[in-house]
């Protein structure tokens, strides 16, 4: 989550909004391996799809060179948007940390569908473990830190 929490503030740098995300691959020895650490990119790319996760598991599937991302965990700093947790769980990956809620993204004027990743995983079916305020504070900086920007841009 540290990781992913540096890369949003490298985002908020370039003018992107406050959202990060890091992918680890569990290793033989029973710790994780880093395998993406990304930042939204909506703004740069001029692509509401360049979401933190999203940029996050393209970077891993290229990466590990397959589409799914078994034995993989994702760490956001915001609680996924349904968009990104459905690829979440289309990649296959196992448990998603996230700091702050997607409600708290509304709030700061992003016009999120308030639909839950609990929601979402009761709906679907989903095997995804979720684990909500995974250091929820830093994550809360992020957007106390962004909201402070003059030129920051909701989408």
């Amino acid at each position: 989550m540290k990781l992913a929490i540096e890369k949003a503030r490298d985002g908020i740098k370039r003018g992107q909004t406050p959202f990060g995300a890091a992918i680890a691959r569990k290793n033989k020895s029973g710790g994780y391996d880093v395998i993406s650490v990304e930042h939204n990119e909506v703004w740069d790319k001029t692509d509401i799809t360049e979401h933190a996760e999203i940029n996050a598991i393209r970077k891993a599937c290229a990466r590990l060179g397959k589409v799914k991302l078994t034995n993989c965990i994702i760490a956001s700093t915001t609680e996924p948007c349904p968009m990104c947790f459905s690829a979440i769980h289309w990649a296959g990956v196992k448990e998603i940390y996230y700091g702050t809620n997607i409600s708290d993204a509304q709030k700061a004027k992003f016009s999120e569908l308030t639909i839950s990743n609990q929601q979402m995983k009761k709906l679907g079916k989903s095997p995804v473990k979720i684990h909500p305020d995974y250091m929820r504070k830093e994550a809360e900086k992020l957007f106390n830190d962004w909201v402070k920007n003059p030129k920051k841009k909701t989408y």
